[in-house]
């Protein structure tokens, strides 16, 4: 048996001792929190479904024997992950998180160009092993596999001056306007949280931006790694607040389905690790200022 049979077997012991706790990062040290320009970001992405595929054999052994980390990057994916047009680099959160994956385990990653509209079918395909930035609904579930939280994501309004308040209950008033596109993560969020109030639904983030600009609306639902760079970008937009108590959506990284949890248990392991140890906080804070957004921006009560 050569080293790297002897390393495939004792990584594989190793990640069956995995534990699948979806620990969540209260401390506001390691802090720092939150997700897309994407599904990443938004966890309300419309991402195509083939249907339930068939399970994958062996994938942790395929990886490591294959000596390579093939991950799922979008080009415009800003923070999540960014191409530059010139010089074909990639940065951003999640080429950060993956290339200390690869790294750590002795893999060369490789980046294949996707969007998020297509990664859950380039997962299935067999084209990719790994897809950070994904918030796994019900639909996506029963296509792909997913991981631990890798962060959480607040969920924030971005208000009008008069139209700033400490919590969701002091929105939920009738004559508080919110703006949303349908059927998005934000749309579920104030339909539950907020009742009582006007929810104007509109086609787009855009769209539902425009109306709380143009005085159609008195706040707009994104999640704070939407709300901090719009406003950073458009100041006039309104100011970001985060109502109390503080809700969440999740980003994940999804895997292909597998006939064993090897590959899936290696990896959470691993992502439980690199929060708890600050690595994965600290690869969010340095790249949000890919969007110009500094910790000081962070609303109050926003935890990692």
């Amino acid at each position: 048996m050569n080293f790297r049979d002897d390393r495939l077997k004792v990584i594989t012991q190793i990640s069956r001792q995995a534990t699948n706790t979806d620990l969540i990062m209260t401390s506001r040290r390691v802090f720092l929190k939150s997700l897309g320009a994407g599904a990443l970001l938004a966890g309300g992405i419309s991402i195509p479904m083939i249907g339930a595929a068939q399970p994958q054999p062996g994938t942790l052994k395929r990886v490591l024997s294959s000596g390579k980390l093939r991950i799922g990057a979008v080009t415009d994916g800003i923070p999540a992950f960014q191409k530059d047009i010139r010089s074909g680099e990639w940065r951003g959160i999640f080429i950060d998180v993956s290339r200390k994956l690869a790294q750590e385990n002795g893999l060369k990653l490789e980046i294949v160009e996707t969007t998020w509209g297509n990664s859950v079918l380039d997962l299935q395909s067999g084209k990719i092993d790994l897809m950070f930035g994904l918030n796994p609904t019900p639909d996506r579930r029963k296509a792909i596999d997913f991981s631990t939280a890798v962060f959480q994501n607040g969920f924030t309004l971005v208000c009008r001056e008069n139209a700033i308040f400490e919590k969701w209950e002091d929105y939920n008033k009738p004559g508080i306007r919110i703006a949303v596109d349908a059927g998005s993560s934000h749309d579920a969020t104030v339909t539950r949280l907020l009742p009582k109030a006007t929810i104007i639904r509109l086609d787009s983030v855009g769209e539902a931006s425009i109306a709380l600009q143009s005085g159609r609306a008195d706040a707009q639902c994104l999640v704070m790694m939407l709300s901090l760079p719009a406003v950073k970008k458009n100041a006039q937009l309104g100011k970001v607040v985060a109502p109390m108590p503080v809700a969440y959506t999740t980003s994940h990284a999804g895997f292909a389905k597998a006939e064993d949890t090897d590959w899936q248990e290696f990896v959470d392991k691993w992502i439980k690790e690199n929060r708890e140890n600050g690595f994965i906080p600290e690869a969010i804070l340095k790249n949000m200022s890919l969007v110009n957004v500094t910790p000081a921006d962070f609303p109050a009560g926003i935890q990692l």
